[in-house]
Parts: C-alpha cells; structure tokens; sequence
C-alpha cells in the first residue's frame, strides 16, 4: 500500500455546482397517485466541483472551488456547506435566477433516476478559470464538460494551456447527456492541453462511438491528452499513458449510493498525482476513495478521510495490470 505524507499542494475544483436532494433507497416507486412514506431526504452539496472538492478537502488536500451559483437559499446553502469543510469558496461567483439543483432517485435493484436542472451552471464561462484564487494550484480539476454550454473550447483550451505554462496540471471530467450521437467536436481544441481525461466508460462511448475501453482509450489519446483514465463501475478502471494500459477491479464494500463515486475517484487520483505516486499507486488510491463513496447515501457522506482509505486498501490487496498499449 503507498504511504500517505499529507497531500501538498493546492487544488482548484472547477465546473458544476449543485444542490443535491436525495430521495432514500425506495422499494418501488409509487403508482401514479399514490403516496409512498420515506425516511427523511438528504440536501446535500453536489455536482463534480464540488463533491470532487469537498472529498479532497476530507483527505487533507488546500482545494479552491470555483463555479456559478444562482441568487437563491440553494446558493447560500452551498456555500456555508463548502465552507464548513474548509474549502475557499472565493472563485465562485452569484449570478441571476436559480442555482442548479437535482432530485435523486434511487429504488432497490435499479439504477439511479435523476432530476435535474441546469440554472447557473449554464453561466460559467473560461474566464471563470482565470479567477486570482485559482493561480499556483498543483492541479486544476475541470467537472461537467460538455454540459457547460457557455465555456467556449477554444477559450478553454487558451485558459488550460495557460495553466500548465505555470506548472499546474489539468484534468479534465466530463457529463455527457443521453442520447446524443457521437461527437468530439467540444474535446478536440482542448485534449491537448489536459494531463488527465477522465470519463466513465458510458460518457467515453458516448463521444467516441466505441465499445472497448482499450480503443475508446486511444482515440482520445490520439487527440492529444497524455493520460486516460475510464472508469467502469463494477468492472473496474483503465489507464492508458506512456504507451501503456493499467487495470485493476474494485474494493469489495457494502454498496448503498453509487452517487459521487467518479467524483471521488478523481479526488483519490489528484490526492495521488499530489503524492508523486506513480500509476499503479494511483489507481490502488483513487480506487478506495471511490469505492468508500458507495458506502453511504450521497455524494460525499462515504468519504471520512485518508484513516478509512488506507483501511480499505489494507483489507484488501486490489491487484493492478501493467500491459503495452497501442504500437
């Protein structure tokens, strides 16, 4: 198991906020009409900024958060909660009508249904990222791209190559919509100038059109960013860098909530990229991170700090495959 020295470095947590309000665990839904007794609901801070943000702030890590909030209780809300966990919140700004929100829906047996709506987040744009409290992060962390519809790829891509000509690394995160045919016309400006690109395997090939995780890997490498990193739910995750593919499974845990989970394996990556660990080390982290966000309802609940990671990882040795990528 790698050894944790406190992360070091500061961290920007940018992209979507949301306010999160969840549903418990539901046996069925109700039929049309009928009402149906839970346990009390959960609001919770959400969306990758932030969830990303408030996992690596539990692991130790100086994270600024920046993203748009609306002018509403929902806002103020957010912000008193990022600021309780010892987050900056300085590079968010308010803007008119209402902040994000999404109802979570979860019933035995089935996936998670999602209601949601956009409010600020449609607002945020690339000078966002060009906040003063933002300067000297380690890594920038990007959540939500490509339902950001205000940031502009080729201002993104100005803004990112800016970062990394200061030394701070970027990863990129994405949310695909549903439904939608294949298309790289928003990443391809700015692959580039990303150190990590991180999507799930669904959101991968919902862009690329592929199936395999190995080609899907690849395309996006060909356009030019220097990591990829697809995670696959239950079946685990893969990086392709360097010429080179690493694969691991999962932790075994007690799953309740899924939610969050790819936000915090990114967390327990950039914890890792922090650490100056190499990828395996990486990917045995951000792997527990991840895993210990399905533990608890909500986003962010499951994630306690670096104490209940390295416990997990003790628990259980999650065996990482080196193999040569593509010629």
């Amino acid at each position: 198991m790698a050894e944790t020295t406190g992360a070091t470095g500061k961290v920007a947590c940018a992209g979507i906020l949301v306010a999160d309000i969840f549903v418990p665990p539901l046996p069925e839904l109700p039929a049309a009409g009928a009402l149906l007794a839970t346990e009390d609901f959960l609001l919770e801070t959400g969306g990758c900024a932030a969830n990303t943000g408030t996992d690596l702030a539990r692991l130790g890590a100086d994270v600024t958060v920046c993203g748009v909030v609306g002018e509403d209780v929902f806002a103020e809300f957010l912000m008193n909660k990022l600021t309780e966990r010892g987050l900056s919140t300085s590079a968010i700004r308010s803007d008119e009508g209402g902040t994000s929100k999404t109802v979570v829906l979860t019933v035995a047996g089935e996936d998670r249904r999602f209601l949601h709506t956009f409010g600020a987040n449609t607002r945020f744009v690339a000078d966002d990222l060009r906040h003063p409290a933002l300067s000297g992060a380690a890594v920038l962390y990007v959540g939500g791209y490509v339902v950001l519809p205000a940031l502009d790829p080729e201002a993104t891509a100005e803004v990112f190559a800016e970062a990394r000509a200061r030394g701070t690394q970027v990863m990129l995160d994405v949310v695909v919509p549903a439904g939608g045919a294949p298309d790289l016309t928003l990443l391809a400006p700015v692959l580039p100038h990303i150190d990590v690109f991180t999507p799930n395997d669904e959101e991968a090939e919902a862009l690329t059109g592929l199936t395999d995780p190995v080609a899907q890997a690849e395309k996006f490498l060909s356009l030019g960013c220097k990591s990829v990193v697809i995670t696959q739910g239950s079946r685990g995750t893969l990086i392709a860098e360097g010429g080179k593919h690493w694969t691991a499974g999962v932790y075994p845990i007690t799953f309740v909530d899924g939610s969050g989970s790819g936000d915090a394996f990114c967390a327990g990556y950039i914890y890792g990229m922090l650490q100056g660990w190499d990828t395996a080390q990486r990917l045995r982290y951000a792997s527990a991170v991840g895993a210990l966000a399905c533990t608890k309802l909500g986003c962010t609940a499951g994630v306690t700090g670096t104490a209940a990671v390295e416990a997990l990882m003790a628990s259980h040795d999650l065996a990482v495959t080196c193999t040569e990528g593509a010629a």
